[in-house]
């Protein structure tokens, strides 16, 4: 078999690999990078979720030169509110509510469809002759002092000073590596569907959080949404399975009539939820990124947003030591990244843990206590900004400049 040897390979074409492997290139483009892939061509077509893409993603994504492919079909975040009821109440008092700008003109959060925003970062990626490797999935990684070496399964080895394993939360890579991880599951799973609603959304975002778990309903273009419901993984894989009519009479019992009729678009799917977070984000000639280096709860929205901020630091730490004539794969450059992610990575995780803990039951005196916290936030403006500002994810001066909106 022939070696293919690089600079950098990334293993994982989803918005969290191609943003890494593009922000790399772009800032230094003597470097060799390609990108391998397990999934066959063409399957990301199909993903049908949204997500909420913070601020401080969206200027990343501005400054790669793929927002504006990806901003006809965004929808700004305006405004969000959050209830506690049961299912069957008969009113969902409010009980916090958060404006949607975080300065002038700047939502804190868009909502993106997935398709949309992988279809950006590849046209980006083929403009800059960064190759794609799709049906392509790793099967064998060894390491010497200067290489790391990837065989995989359709007979391919390649030779790279640096990987990155960006393949998800069941990383291949990870565990070839023998990163151990610490896993949480929750019994949990999220429905995900976009419905179509007569009325207006006028960029409302909700968040209702009922004993099974939180229902998001999050605003789309048009007079659509995509909704993230959560249930004990038992009901959502019933659910799932159900009928139309019997889907969509559920879902309304938990939407409501506020928007209108409903109608469900294209098809729903459940994904078992947990908390994942390896032990490690790097070794050397290795390192994590995104969800191969942790997955959380979506109670706060801050999955995909965490993925980026792991784009940012990595890519800034390799950018610069390659600019600075070092080892991009030693333990010493890689050190830095891994410290500049490992804190905000474990706060978010330990975050959406007690969130997900506190808000999924029926339990009454938690529900008070819960129930008057949320009031108290709600009245004081100043804690309001400081979680609207954490949601939108854009750093202080110390932090990574692509979420800033600086090039590196």
């Amino acid at each position: 078999m022939t070696t293919e040897t690089l600079d950098i390979l990334v293993c994982g074409a989803g918005y969290v690999g191609l943003s890494a492997a593009l922000a790399i290139k772009l800032a230094n483009p003597s470097l060799t990078i390609a990108v391998i892939d397990a999934a066959p061509a063409e399957v990301w077509r199909k993903d049908q979720r949204a997500s909420a893409i913070a601020a401080g993603a969206k200027r990343l994504l501005t400054t790669l030169g793929v927002w504006a492919s990806i901003e006809p079909q965004a929808q700004a975040i305006n405004e969000m509110v959050v209830t506690d009821s049961r299912t069957s109440d008969p009113v969902r008092p409010v009980f916090l509510t958060f404006g949607g700008e975080i300065e002038d003109g700047e939502p804190f959060a868009h909502m993106v469809p997935n398709v949309a925003m992988v279809a950006a970062l590849r046209q980006k990626a083929e403009a800059a002759d960064l190759p794609i490797h799709q049906s392509t999935a790793a099967s064998a990684l060894s390491f010497t002092d200067h290489q790391a070496r990837v065989e995989t399964a359709d007979g391919r080895v390649f030779s790279a000073r640096l990987v990155i394993a960006a393949d998800g939360v069941k990383s291949t890579v990870r565990d070839m590596a023998g990163i151990k991880i610490q896993r949480w599951d929750y019994g949990q799973s999220g429905i995900v569907v976009t419905v179509a609603h007569e009325r207006p959304h006028n960029g409302r975002a909700e968040e209702h959080f009922m004993p099974s778990g939180p229902f998001a309903i999050l605003p789309l273009t048009g007079n659509r949404s995509s909704l993230v419901w959560t249930e004990r993984t038992e009901n959502a894989n019933r659910l799932v399975a159900e009928d139309d009519i019997v889907f969509e009479a559920e879902l309304e019992r938990r939407f409501g009539h506020h928007l209108g009729a409903l109608h469900v678009e294209g098809g729903r799917k459940a994904f078992p939820l947990g908390l994942t977070l390896a032990r490690e984000f790097v070794r050397p000639r290795l390192a994590l990124a995104g969800d191969a280096a942790h997955g959380i709860h979506p109670v706060a929205g801050q999955g995909l947003n965490l993925g980026f901020r792991d784009v940012a630091a990595l890519a800034e730490t390799i950018v610069e030591a390659n600019r600075l004539g070092l080892d991009i794969g030693s333990m010493a450059v890689l050190e830095r990244y891994q410290s500049w992610r490992r804190f905000d990575t474990v706060r978010m995780g330990l975050t959406s843990d007690i969130l997900t803990r506190m808000f999924s039951n029926d339990i009454t005196p938690l529900r008070l206590v819960r129930d008057f916290g949320l009031g108290l936030v709600d009245r004081m403006p100043a804690m309001k900004r400081y979680f609207i500002n954490q949601a939108a994810g854009i750093p202080d001066a110390s932090g990574p400049r692509l979420l800033r909106g600086e090039s590196i």
